[in-house]
């Protein structure tokens, strides 16, 4: 996946603003006009038109009965349900449920699998640009659904985290998210490995990585930035990538260490 395709917004997203904009054009109907009507300010209709954001239902209906639209724009509700996850990280999750293992290494948050629900929510409430309300609800609640993985699926996944030390740093790790790390360690099928500050080395500095197999045995790697992701089954890519795994799961601590040093933290908070 490249970085220009993953942060395109959806195709209808971009339709139905696109539309939105032509019917109140059409029918001389002001943006000012109809936020003060939905209540939204002018700069989120505007962001709608453009496609950035998704057309809210409420904006839709609105919009169909000032411009007189006959119920052509409150159809289009129905094509723009919100997206579960963000467009770049779709084909990723669809492979996350057909994993029979998985690997995982953070560099500055805690794994989406292991997060709290108040993390998560922290997290996807305070992106720039800001998402709205409905869509902050569904990404959380999809977030918290994703943890199945840890205890539903027969039979179970091996699943295997390891965390720089910067993570458990992070004000928004608190008590209950440590809590949370300890509780899911001890689950027969997970292993939660912390690498310090003292054994980093510079290929485990330069982002995180998700290595995992599916029920076919099909083996992907996937790599995230701030503005770019990448999901490969290119053998040369995941070769590499397990090295690299391999490499910080032999530096960091063993799950023993790692649920002491956790441990600790919890004390230091308290």
């Amino acid at each position: 996946m490249s970085g220009d395709n993953n942060n395109q917004p959806p195709a209808a997203w971009r339709y139905g603003g696109d539309q939105l904009k032509r019917w109140r054009t059409q029918a001389d109907v002001t943006r000012e006009r109809l936020a003060s009507a939905a209540n939204y300010s002018p700069e989120t209709i505007a962001s709608m038109e453009r496609g950035a954001r998704r057309p809210t239902s409420r904006v839709l209906d609105v919009a169909d009965e000032l411009c007189g639209a006959q119920g052509m724009l409150s159809a289009a509700k129905q094509f723009l349900n919100r997206e579960r996850f963000p467009a770049r990280a779709q084909d990723f999750m669809e492979r996350e449920k057909e994993a029979i293992s998985l690997w995982w290494y953070e560099v500055t948050l805690v794994p989406g699998l292991l997060q709290t629900q108040a993390y998560a929510r922290a997290l996807i409430d305070n992106r720039i640009p800001p998402l709205d309300e409905e869509t902050v609800e569904e990404r959380v609640a999809a977030r918290m659904e994703r943890q199945v993985i840890l205890t539903d699926r027969k039979p179970p996944v091996g699943l295997s985290f390891v965390m720089y030390e910067a993570v458990l740093r992070s004000p928004l790790a608190d008590g209950e998210q440590l809590g949370r790390l300890l509780e899911v360690s001890r689950l027969r099928n997970v292993v939660v490995q912390v690498l310090p500050f003292e054994r980093a080395f510079s290929d485990a500095l330069m982002g995180p990585m998700v290595l995992l197999e599916t029920r076919d045995h099909e083996r992907f790697a996937f790599t995230e930035s701030p503005f770019a992701s990448e999901l490969s089954a290119d053998p040369g890519v995941v070769s590499r990538v397990t090295e690299r795994l391999s490499m910080i799961r032999t530096q960091a601590l063993d799950p023993d260490e790692s649920a002491r040093f956790v441990e600790r933290m919890v004390d230091q908070r308290e």
